[in-house]
């Protein structure tokens, strides 16, 4: 079962969770034994500032959110933020579980509204529950230690402007210069992708343009425009490229593929397709459609449907 985007995250939760509980454990139990002194506190953060990977700041808080030490950070002591209210910071809201440490949700920072983390740790006395060891985290700073989140190939609907949706039956399609040249434009998107490099594709029929991305130079867009998507000569200006192995869109599908798209552009009057995109890497391909609401889904379950699903028997 492919890995959900919450799934994905909430594993690399756990993994700096990990990284973080033990040393900020072991420093908590430093800071109870000097509890009380402001003094004290700063130079037992200050000793155990390096124990706690990629903090930006330590600081200590009573029951109440009620800073009773300075920030101590790589630079030093911030003496400003000593007595300061932390009670309403997002950190703060959240339930510490039982076992004392919380990692705190992604929230943005007041100092820089950057997007942070607070780890806290409960200090404790014996069983007395003396206040929190906070530890706050750049995201910037903190390391992906979970694998690289690979993008779901579920079907997926999303709904559009509410206002174009509400409209959608007073509107009919008009004919744009693109559907004027289909096949051209078909056959050249097809050259493209299949034999010159391009691995992703915008296609933009009721604008009448393609956005294309090529292996040769990945990030970078190109717009095909009106004359560009009924000239074939234009393919000379990309460079012949063996169709990639790795690609999960078998080459033979391709036109199979932009010939469907072809004919929900024209299947029906009023729900027609305005857009669409095909990336063969990944899969995926997208649908928007003249009530604004996409589609994304794989390359096969595309094939799998025919006319009728998406527009009704009678077309």
């Amino acid at each position: 079962m492919q890995e959900t985007l919450k799934d994905a995250i909430h594993r690399q939760r756990l993994m700096l969770a990990d990284l973080l509980s033990a040393p900020l454990a072991e420093l908590a139990e430093s800071c109870a034994a000097v509890w009380g002194d402001r003094e004290q506190l700063d130079i037992v953060l200050g000793d155990g500032f390096r124990s706690v990977p990629h903090c930006l700041f330590l600081y200590t808080l009573d029951t109440n959110g009620i800073q009773i030490s300075d920030n101590v950070s790589s630079s030093g002591l911030l003496p400003e933020h000593y007595g300061r209210d932390r009670s309403q910071r997002p950190y703060m809201r959240e339930t510490v579980p039982s076992w004392g440490f919380l990692l705190s949700d992604a929230y943005l920072s007041l100092r820089a509204n950057r997007p942070s983390l607070t780890a806290l740790q409960v200090v404790r006395r014996d069983a007395e529950m003396l206040g929190f060891l906070g530890a706050d985290f750049d995201l910037r700073d903190l390391p992906v230690t979970a694998e690289r989140y690979e993008e779901s190939s579920d079907w997926r609907q999303i709904k559009g402007d509410p206002a174009i949706r509400g409209t959608v039956f007073q509107q009919c399609r008009i004919d744009s210069l693109m559907d004027r040249n289909m096949e051209p434009a078909m056959a050249i998107l097809e050259e493209l992708l299949t034999e010159r490099g391009m691995f992703q594709g915008v296609i933009h029929f009721s604008s009448s343009r393609a956005t294309i991305w090529l292996m040769d130079d990945p990030y970078r867009y190109r717009i095909l425009d009106p004359e560009g998507l009924s000239d074939p000569d234009v393919c000379m200006l990309y460079t012949r490229r063996p169709y990639p192995k790795d690609a999960l869109i078998p080459q033979d599908r391709i036109g199979p593929i932009l010939n469907g798209m072809r004919q929900l552009r024209v299947a029906d009057e009023t729900l027609y397709l305005r857009s669409a995109s095909i990336n063969i890497f990944n899969g995926m391909i997208s649908l928007t459609f003249s009530c604004d609401g996409t589609h994304y889904m794989s390359w096969d379950d595309f094939l799998d449907k025919d006319m009728s699903f998406w527009v009704g028997s009678a077309a």
